[in-house]
């Protein structure tokens, strides 16, 4: 009909998703880049904050430390800003699209990093970091939603590890740089770490202008004839493709479904509908934002940032570490090294296994750096807790790491998904946010003076991520969207690895036979 879109589905759980391409993978790889700049933003602060021209900024001459209070509120600063940055982008992405989201965020980002690289002191590096903060946060947020999104179901996990693969080559990075420039007697020497940043939001901004947007928010806007156009963009067919339509089927009677359950409503309707339903019934939205915002913040109760955001300032306690920068760019080689190992494992192990396993490599890890640095400070006690740290980083790196992030980008159903992935993005901030502003405290010697005893309490709270996701966690590998929202609804966590798809939303829906959608605007080949 004119200006309206046919669609037809099918019954066939196989027939839900065209067959994966290489254009495909291509523009999931690009949308992952933004990690590099979330990455750098996250760990560039660590070196910089041990850079003895940076120190006499901040604190003045004759200092050789910052203050725990400047140390905690110029790491804790930008993960405010992020909290709320990825609470904003929960509504811009239903409102504008992700891709435009994305886009916003990265310029906010920039203006957030140029008042931090014209800074010459306290007030202008924390005013900086928090505007800094709302872009990373947009972005870290609508990026897991748009890659989960458009993203093959058969190779999801691992292009949704992909962004936590760029995550660690941008702390890399930045660690490198941190290398480079530590020894500078001028302004320089923390002016270059953080002016880098620009360049990686304006590659990804650049970037997304020329890929889709995508095809399940133009769903939930009632754009048809775009969401087909773009789907057949992404999975590489024609439009009249019986793939594309039995997918773009069953996007659209999967969100009819959800409407049927729970009705839009005005602007506070949308945010309380992430919290409809029923405790104890695990399809529930409040369940569903639950288990997203309680996942992120288990992944920052691994303690991993305590490495990344304050390894430097804690090899340096040591004593014995002569290079304490050297061993925090090691530390994050692992990192970057051991992601790459959940592209595979993410698809044929599963996201539960991959979590449990990872949760108890962590504890033993961390435990043994515990007691170790608890019984003896030699030289070879500090190199074999040096040893273990790593190994830790690389149990974390392969599993919880782009783990966390892959379940959040798809527990939600589409009505909710944009506000739910930001509430849980928000979360893993928050928690990311009172972990760097603790931290300090516990640790520096004139406060708690934990030092290595830090790990116990570490390991302790990762024992606690095994128990979590042991009953939480449920195992969505290889499944659509549409099916993981199925299987909550059939199934729990202990079981859900042995479900499998037994019919349609399409076929529920009567979109097995071609229907006519009215209604829908009609629009050209260059608005998509």
């Amino acid at each position: 009909m004119a200006g309206g879109a046919v669609v037809h589905g099918s019954s066939d759980v196989n027939r839900v998703e065209a067959p994966v391409t290489l254009k495909a993978y291509f523009m999931c790889a690009f949308a992952a880049f933004g990690g590099i700049f979330f990455g750098y933003d996250s760990g560039y602060i660590n070196g910089v904050m041990a850079m003895p021209y940076f120190i006499a900024e901040i604190e003045g001459e004759g200092v050789s430390e910052l203050s725990p209070e400047h140390k905690s509120l110029i790491t804790s600063i930008l993960s405010a800003g992020t909290f709320f940055g990825a609470l904003i982008a929960g509504d811009l992405a239903d409102w504008t699209g992700r891709r435009t989201t994305i886009i916003g965020g990265c310029v906010v980002f920039l203006i957030g990093v140029a008042l931090q690289t014209a800074s010459a002191g306290l007030a202008l590096i924390v005013a900086g970091r928090l505007v800094a903060g709302f872009g990373v946060g947009a972005v870290s947020a609508i990026l897991i939603l748009y890659m989960s999104e458009i993203a093959p179901r058969k190779v999801r996990g691992a292009l949704v590890s992909g962004y936590q693969f760029c995550v660690t080559v941008g702390l890399l990075l930045a660690s490198a740089i941190d290398y480079a420039t530590q020894n500078r007697t001028d302004s320089g020497s923390y002016r270059i770490p953080i002016a880098l940043q620009m360049l990686w939001a304006i590659i990804l901004g650049v970037g997304l202008f020329m890929l889709p947007e995508s095809p399940r928010y133009y769903v939930k806007k009632g754009k048809l004839d775009l969401a087909a156009k773009v789907l057949s963009r992404l999975r590489g067919q024609t439009i009249e493709s019986d793939y594309i339509q039995d997918e773009l089927a069953e996007i659209i009677a999967n969100h009819e479904h959800e409407l049927s359950l729970s009705p839009e409503g005005g602007y506070w309707a949308t945010w309380g509908n992430c919290f409809r339903g029923s405790l104890f019934k695990g399809s529930s939205n409040v369940r569903r934002t639950i288990l997203g915002t309680s996942l992120q913040m288990m992944q920052q109760f691994s303690g991993v940032n305590f490495v990344f955001y304050f390894g430097t300032s804690f090899f340096k306690q040591l004593g014995t570490i002569s290079n304490p920068f050297l061993i925090s760019l090691i530390t994050t080689l692992v990192n970057v090294c051991s992601t790459p190992i959940s592209f595979w494992s993410m698809e044929k192990i599963g996201r539960r296994s991959l979590l449990l396993w990872g949760a108890l490599g962590m504890v033993i890890c961390q435990f043994i750096v515990a007691i170790i640095g608890t019984i003896t400070s030699s030289t070879s006690a500090v190199s074999a807790m040096i040893a273990f740290i790593c190994i830790y980083i690389f149990f974390f790196a392969s599993t919880w790491g782009p783990g966390a992030w892959v379940v959040i980008g798809e527990i939600y159903p589409l009505q909710m998904r944009a506000r739910g992935v930001a509430l849980s993005t928000a979360s893993n901030w928050l928690w990311n946010c009172i972990i760097a502003v603790i931290t300090p405290y516990m640790v520096d010697a004139d406060k708690g003076n934990l030092g290595a005893k830090v790990f116990y309490i570490w390991g302790g709270l990762c024992a606690l991520c095994f128990v979590y996701a042991y009953f939480l966690i449920p195992e969505t590998k290889g499944l659509t969207l549409e099916q993981v929202d199925r299987m909550l609804e059939e199934t729990t966590p202990r079981t859900s690895a042995k479900w499998v798809p037994h019919s349609t939303y399409a076929a529920e829906m009567g979109f097995t036979d071609k229907v006519g959608v009215s209604n829908v605007e009609h629009v050209t080949k260059e608005e998509v």
